[in-house]
């Protein structure tokens, strides 16, 4: 037998290192040719990494979360044949992601195939039992002991290949519980859910970077006004009446966006981005729109450029697009920078008000709340009606903009909006 030293590819241009969020291998595991081994993150995109050969994995290079240098090795491969590369020594282990700094070797490319970006898998429906499985299921001896000490029937957990693996087993137990799947009670936890550590890492801890960042840099205030959206929401189920399948149903994101788009020429300094350490303020004319988006890796924010270009139909194709590919990690690098102002909207789940947080170096961010019905009264009478009330909740930078400012904006904002026959005009 033969040992063959996988080392990491150079991944793309400028590229030291690179993360490592998923392994799709354990060691001890056979594998074939063109086998994923692990996802790597960059701070441009995650690489599926695959295996150049086939044989039994001896060493990986590291945990979840540690960094690897280009070059440097990822995995060691047991293989037929006359030994060409050794084994390397355990002295030098990977470094944390934040520590990494190595240059690339020459070597690099000469044993790796091209990368592939990697889309994150779907949560399987748990449909199958051991006794209806139509096949056995393949995985490796230590996947098998975790799933057995996590209780879960590995027939119900759906793999990218012919085989489960563990990172397989991570994305059940993350969508489990949606699937009617409990974790198993501790033995010594007197009937409490058992604890669970859970490492930060990759988006989740860019992520966290720059929520920190921007808390740590900017001193945010917020505005809270309430809007009535009665004749909004009537002017949009009348457009939604009768839609062919050419046309996407309207929400009220298209119709928010464009309102911010008729109102943001008025307040240039709202549609800015700063540069902190130059002490420059750049005023855009053009609204690049950041929508925040939940995905299953993290909070993303795709872009949707020239917003001020598009009609309301534009907009929500835009929109669905945008949101479609950071969910299923299809998404550009470049559709994920260069916003001017930011919009984020929970929906239904958007509460009553909220202080969202600056999209750093942006200086404000607009957060829609939920749409209640309530009696308000009319007029100066003393007539009561019913009505559809929203809060709208802006943060802002103050080092850049002036209460004052941000107040005037969403007064415009509530204009157009109670008045949507504006903002198709």
């Amino acid at each position: 037998m033969a040992t063959f030293t996988f080392t990491l590819p150079d991944i793309g241009e400028g590229i030291a290192s690179a993360e490592i969020t998923r392994w799709h291998v354990a060691e001890g595991d056979t594998i074939s040719e063109d086998q994923p081994l692990a996802d790597m993150m960059t701070d441009k995109a995650t690489v599926e990494i695959e295996s150049p050969v086939s044989g039994r994995i001896v060493q990986l290079a590291g945990r979840l979360g540690d960094a690897v240098a280009i070059g440097a090795m990822l995995a060691v491969i047991e293989t037929a044949g006359e030994a060409d590369h050794p084994i390397p020594s355990a002295s030098t282990p990977p470094t944390r992601a934040d520590d990494a700094a190595s240059a690339p070797t020459e070597e690099a490319a000469a044993v790796a195939p091209e990368p592939v970006i990697a889309a994150p898998p779907a949560p399987a429906p748990v449909t199958a039992t051991p006794e209806t499985s139509p096949h056995k299921v393949l995985a490796s001896p230590a996947v098998r002991a975790r799933a057995k000490a996590l209780g879960v029937d590995l027939a119900q957990v759906k793999g990218d290949g012919p085989h489960i693996r563990h990172g397989d087993l991570d994305t059940f137990l993350r969508y489990g519980s949606a699937q009617g799947y409990r974790p198993p009670l501790s033995a010594t936890s007197s009937g409490a859910w058992a604890d669970e550590e859970v490492p930060v890492i990759g988006m989740r801890r860019r992520i966290a970077q720059n929520m920190a960042e921007s808390k740590r840099h900017i001193p945010h205030f917020t505005y809270v006004e309430e809007v009535e959206v009665t004749a909004l929401e009537e002017m949009r189920g009348q457009l939604n009446s009768g839609l062919g399948e050419t046309r996407k149903r309207l929400t009220l994101l298209p119709f928010l966006i464009t309102a911010l788009c008729r109102a943001l020429p008025h307040h240039p300094m709202l549609n800015a981005r700063y540069d902190d350490e130059a002490g420059v303020v750049t005023r855009h004319g053009r609204v690049h729109l950041g929508l925040a988006t939940q995905t299953p890796q993290g909070l993303m924010v795709p872009v949707i450029r020239d917003a001020q270009d598009m009609n309301i139909w534009q907009l929500a194709q835009a929109i669905t697009d945008l949101a479609q590919a950071a969910r299923d990690g299809s998404i550009r690098r470049e559709d994920l920078s260069g916003s001017t102002f930011t919009l984020s909207s929970l929906g239904p789940l958007a509460g009553v008000a909220s202080t969202p947080v600056v999209n750093r170096p942006e200086v404000a961010i607009l957060a829609p709340n939920r749409i209640v019905e309530r009696p308000v009264f009319v007029g100066d009478t003393d007539r009561i009606r019913r009505a559809k009330m929203m809060n709208l909740s802006i943060s802002c930078d103050h080092r850049v903009v002036d209460g004052h400012d941000a107040a005037s904006f969403v007064a415009q904002l509530k204009r157009l909006i109670e008045a949507p026959a504006h903002l198709l005009a």
